[in-house]
């Protein structure tokens, strides 16, 4: 009996040491206050372990959501794969999240590219950051802020875009009836919540408030007035201006299982609107949105004994690795 237990002791502090080891990385964070125009941005400057000062940088640019500046730990692996190119990592809690002043969902696309020029013309103040070597990451929502960013500062170095649309409206079109197909709706069913998306467009082209709107029934359970009026302030988003006016290394990835973007419509005007020898396209046919593994996001459960037990696994295969080797590529 005291061997077995001592056996399950054992193992148990095995596990618990291999989940310290796998949760830590390579990475010396600081937080940080960026001087903003609409509220100072609370930050985390991520800086490789190895390597001598000044490095380059990333400046990471959030999806939708209430996200927080590691996006609840799911960056720290992209920033250790960025820091063994020799590049530290820059990112901030959205306003209103982690006691953040101010509310995200009051701004537009135009105040987040505001915020991130910010942030860039702070980080080229500080003496651990190479001016001349910053970049942009940035996923889903970023794809209408990067390029706008890309267009107004020629000095940026390149810019990498993961699963992003160009324009609002058919990104959520085509959101909608992929996922109401992965649920198995009918094509009644589908023509119906493409008509309610209709009468929701013309809702908003009209400048309807929230109360008129859930009045006419166009509007789905869980929208709420705050999401509205974002809604409102950001429906006509469209970067195809902005992405014709990019002068930059840009890496585009994008993910064969993704409910929420046409990869297709976005390799497509992302292949009309910037010059080739500036374009690289990475394809990841085993990822989704967020470029998980698909058989991670599709398991509650595995989704998080990965996250918590082998966090860099829960990307797409190669996905940290290309990162890596592409800054290495454009830095030569």
């Amino acid at each position: 009996m005291l061997g077995s237990l001592t056996a399950i002791l054992v193992l148990i502090a095995a596990a618990g040491g291999w989940v310290l080891y796998q949760n830590s990385y390579d990475l010396r964070e600081q937080r940080v206050t960026i001087p903003g125009d609409a509220q100072p941005l609370h930050g985390v400057l991520a800086l490789p372990k190895q390597g001598a000062a000044p490095f380059g940088l990333v400046v990471f640019v959030h999806g939708d959501g209430p996200i927080d500046a590691t996006h609840d730990t799911f960056y720290r692996p992209i920033w250790e794969s960025l820091a063994r190119a020799g590049y530290a990592s820059l990112s901030w809690d959205k306003p209103g999240i982690a006691g953040a002043p101010g509310d995200w969902l009051n701004q537009t696309m135009a105040d987040r590219t505001t915020e991130t020029l910010d942030a860039i013309a702070w980080a080229r103040t500080r003496p651990e950051i190479d001016p001349a070597r910053i970049g942009l990451w940035g996923a889903s929502q970023a794809g209408w802020v990067l390029p706008a960013v890309a267009a107004r500062d020629p000095l940026l170095q390149f810019m990498i875009a993961v699963s992003p649309a160009v324009n609002w409206l058919q990104q959520g079109r085509y959101n909608m009836v992929a996922e109401l197909t992965a649920d198995g709706a009918t094509s009644a069913q589908i023509e119906t919540a493409i008509a309610r998306s209709d009468r929701t467009r013309q809702l908003l082209r009209d400048g309807a408030t929230f109360e008129q709107a859930s009045a006419a029934g166009a509007l789905t359970p869980d929208m709420t007035a705050q999401r509205w009026r974002f809604i409102q302030q950001n429906y006509t988003a469209d970067a195809s201006a902005d992405l014709a006016a990019v002068r930059i290394p840009v890496l585009l990835i994008l993910a064969d299982h993704d409910r929420n973007v046409d990869v297709v419509d976005t390799e497509t005007r992302y292949r009309q609107l910037i010059p080739a020898d500036l374009l690289r396209v990475e394809h990841y046919p085993d990822a989704t949105h967020a470029l998980l593994r698909k058989d991670i996001e599709d398991s509650t459960v595995k989704t998080a004994v990965v996250a918590i037990a082998a966090p860099r696994s829960l990307f797409a295969e190669g996905f940290l690795r290309d990162q890596c080797h592409y800054v290495r590529d454009v830095d030569r």
